[in-house]
């Protein structure tokens, strides 16, 4: 299967609980922190809720 690098551009401060509950369930901590995903649909739905939160790159 394919990678996606998941990067948190904009801090979860001022985001609603759930969120910033998806964020942390990304495996993300701290703004410009990364993880190194599957790519596959529940990783998926999970950045499109947050997606005014972080960066994705195909690797």
């Amino acid at each position: 299967m394919a990678e996606i690098k998941i990067t948190l551009v904009k801090s979860t401060i001022g985001a609603i609980p759930k969120h910033k509950k998806t964020v942390q369930a990304l495996g993300l901590n701290k703004t410009n922190s990364y993880v190194i995903q599957q790519d596959n649909a529940a990783i998926r739905g999970m950045i499109h809720q947050v997606s005014h939160l972080v960066k994705v790159e195909e690797i």
